[in-house]
């Protein structure tokens, strides 16, 4: 999301709550400090939407052998997990 066109915005915030989240994220701005956390919010939801999909549907022996082996690779990469593994109602969540 680096790099895309910002805008101001005007917002209403505890301040607080802002420059605690300053302090503990390291960061010189309200503004970078909110940049910042919106953008693990993004990832969070993101990875918890993909492993809410991927959750949707049973695994199959292959996946399950793999896991086995001690794959550790990671849900969190570019695969739209959520539109591979749609709600399929043979499965409920």
């Amino acid at each position: 999301m680096r790099g895309m066109a910002k805008e101001k915005v005007t917002i209403t915030l505890d301040r607080s709550k802002a420059e605690a989240a300053r302090s503990l994220l390291g960061t010189t701005s309200t503004s970078q400090t909110i940049e910042l956390a919106l953008e693990r919010v993004i990832k969070a939801e993101r990875l918890r939407r993909d492993i809410e999909a991927y959750n949707r549907m049973p695994q199959t022996d292959e996946e399950l052998a793999i896991a086995a082996a001690g794959y550790r690779g990671g849900l969190e990469d570019d695969t739209d997990w959520e539109a591979l593994y749609a709600k399929n109602e043979s499965y409920p969540a």
